[in-house]
């Protein structure tokens, strides 16, 4: 299993209505995209120091890397990265993604 972690940074304007339109947009693609399964969002609730101005995650579990592969190419993730983009300080520069394989020790 992949498990797809995304950090990031929104604008201070973007408002929690956008937000959450996001989180729905992303949630959808399980619908149309085969191998991906729970998709989770959260705020930073850390109390370590270490967040480096990422406030906002999700992460998106896929069966494995081939899914993974295939939603990162698909047209409708293409469509809602571009909305989550759009929304960060910075744009790229307000997302970090790390890929996690829970299948290798």
């Amino acid at each position: 299993m992949i498990r797809h972690c995304v950090f990031v940074r929104f604008r201070s304007d973007v408002p929690d209505s956008e937000r959450a339109a996001i989180h729905t947009d992303l949630e959808t693609l399980r619908s149309v995209i085969d191998g991906m399964d729970t998709v989770q969002f959260s705020v930073n609730v850390s109390p370590e120091p270490f967040a480096r101005g990422f406030s906002h995650g999700f992460t998106i579990d896929f069966r494995d890397a081939a899914a993974r592969d295939a939603y990162l190419v698909h047209e409708a993730h293409q469509r809602a990265g571009a909305r989550l983009v759009a929304a960060l300080e910075g744009g790229t520069d307000g997302l970090m993604v790390f890929d996690l394989d829970l299948t290798k020790k």
